[in-house]
C-alpha cells in the first residue's frame, strides 16, 4: 500500500476523531519542581504533600499524561470539567502507584475508575497569583460538582522548622514528601526555581538500553540494568529488583525510577536503587 495513502487516511480518521491516541500534539508545557536544598528561604509560601501517582493535564477538551498522551478516562470522570486547563495528580492513595498506574493508562477504562480521584495543584491558563488560579477551579467545580475531584489544600510555610516538620508528618503516613510554591508569582512553564519538591531521597529516571546477565544466586537472571539519563550519562543499576522483576526484567526503551543519593564527581547517581518502571 503507498505510503501517501496510509498518511491520507491516518488524517481522515484523525478528523473524525478514531484515533485518540494518536491527537496529542505532543507534550503540555508542564511546570517542573526544582529540589529543596534547605538553603532557599521558604517562609511564606505554600506547601502541600506530593502525591505519588500519574500527572494528569486537562487541556479543556482532554486528558494527558505529562508525555503529552491521551488518558482513555471515562466520560462520566471528566463531564464536569471546565473549559479551561487544569494541572494535577490522578491518585488512590499513598503507596499505590501500581494500581493506579494501571488503571489510568489503560485504553479501556475499567471500573477501577470509581477509586481514582484527581488532585489540583494549578491552573495554567489562569491569570494572577497560585492562589487566585487555585480559586479558579474552586469557583467552576461549586455548581459543576464533581466528587471525585479535589483541590490539594496548601498550607502556609512558616519556615525551614515548619516545612521539615510537615514534611516528617507525610512521611509517617507513607506519603513521598512536599511540594512548596512561592505563591505570588504568575504561572510559567518549564522547571522553576519558585517550585520546589522536599524529600528524604532523590529520584530520577533513565531508558534502559542494555540487560546485563545475573552472576551466582541470580545467574540466568538479570543482574543490572544499563540506564541512559537525560543527559546522556549511562550506568547500571543493580539494586531494588524483587526476584520477579530479576526474572522479567522492564524491557529495553522502557523508562524507569530510581531513587539515589547524591552525584559521583562523574555524574553518576550514587546508591541508586530500582523503584519501578513508568508507562506515562
Amino acid at each position: 500500500m503507498p505510503a501517501a495513502f496510509i498518511r491520507t487516511a491516518i488524517a481522515a480518521l484523525a478528523l473524525v476523531g478514531s484515533l485518540p491516541s494518536i491527537l496529542s500534539a505532543g507534550p503540555p508545557l508542564l511546570q517542573h519542581a526544582d529540589t529543596y536544598t534547605g538553603n532557599q528561604e521558604v517562609a511564606g509560601w505554600l506547601m502541600s504533600e506530593k502525591l505519588d501517582g500519574i500527572r494528569g493535564y486537562w487541556t479543556g477538551k482532554q486528558l494527558l499524561t505529562r508525555q503529552g498522551r491521551v488518558i482513555h478516562a471515562p466520560a462520566w470522570f471528566t463531564e464536569n470539567f471546565p473549559p479551561f486547563e487544569l494541572d494535577g495528580e490522578l491518585w488512590r492513595r499513598r503507596n499505590d502507584f501500581s494500581f493506579v498506574q494501571q488503571t489510568v493508562l489503560d485504553t479501556i477504562p475499567s471500573t477501577q475508575w470509581r477509586e481514582i480521584t484527581y488532585n489540583i495543584f494549578e491552573v495554567p491558563g489562569a491569570d494572577g497569583d497560585f492562589s487566585t488560579r487555585l480559586d479558579k477551579a474552586g469557583q467552576w467545580f461549586g455548581p459543576h460538582p464533581a466528587t471525585h475531584v479535589r483541590i490539594i489544600e496548601q498550607i502556609e510555610c512558616q519556615g525551614a522548622d515548619h516545612l521539615n516538620a510537615f514534611l516528617e508528618d507525610i512521611e509517617s503516613m507513607g506519603g513521598e514528601g512536599v511540594v512548596v510554591k512561592d505563591p505570588t508569582l504568575p504561572f510559567q512553564a518549564g522547571r522553576s526555581a519558585h517550585v520546589l519538591k522536599v524529600k528524604n531521597f532523590s529520584d530520577m529516571e533513565g531508558t534502559v538500553i542494555a540487560h546485563n546477565p545475573g552472576k551466582g544466586k541470580f545467574e540466568g537472571m538479570l543482574g543490572s540494568l544499563a540506564l541512559r539519563l537525560e543527559n546522556g550519562i549511562q550506568f547500571k543499576l543493580g539494586t531494588g529488583f524483587t526476584l520477579a522483576q530479576r526474572k522479567s526484567p522492564p524491557p529495553i526503551g522502557s523508562s524507569v525510577t530510581f531513587k539515589y543519593h547524591g552525584f559521583t564527581r562523574n555524574g553518576v547517581p550514587r546508591f541508586a536503587s530500582f523503584m519501578r518502571v513508568r508507562r506515562d
